[in-house]
């Protein structure tokens, strides 16, 4: 595992309700963080925070690898517009890599921008870890201990 290790993904926009985001990273020692803020109907600021094993964070570090995102470049993905952005910043193996694109609503946006090899890419690994996250923080935020 790098010491340098840190991964952050951030989704967001303002509108109607504010500022409405999703937001997760992962920390070279073990710290994993969650927030997610959507005003609609009144709803509030969710955040979690939980330490994750080594083996955990060594997965990531694996699916991050693995995706080839650090080959890619964002110059030529959708930029930021009204409905948002997303961003995902790296930093593993000495390299620090930051990407912004437009939220995307689907495939078929990636596959109608002018690089959809590159943004395939990213939007995969955004959902492998979209499912890592939501993974980890309902084993451990709702599950019941067991009494012996």
């Amino acid at each position: 595992m790098s010491s340098d290790f840190y991964v952050r993904y951030y989704s967001g926009h303002y509108g109607r309700f504010g500022h409405e985001f999703l937001e997760f990273d992962y920390h070279s020692d073990g710290l994993a963080r969650y927030a997610n803020n959507s005003n609609y109907r009144n709803d509030s600021l969710i955040r979690k925070e939980m330490y994750v094993s080594p083996l955990v964070l060594k997965e990531v570090q694996a699916i991050v690898e693995e995706s080839d995102i650090i080959k890619e470049s964002d110059e030529q993905w959708p930029r930021k517009n009204k409905d948002g952005k997303q961003e995902l910043e790296i930093r593993m193996n000495g390299q620090h890599i930051m990407f912004e694109t437009s939220k995307l609503g689907s495939l078929a946006d990636v596959q109608n921008s002018e690089d959809p090899e590159g943004l395939r890419v990213f939007y995969y690994l955004i959902q492998d870890l979209k499912a890592l996250c939501f993974s980890l923080i309902s084993l451990n935020f709702k599950l019941r201990p067991v009494k012996t």
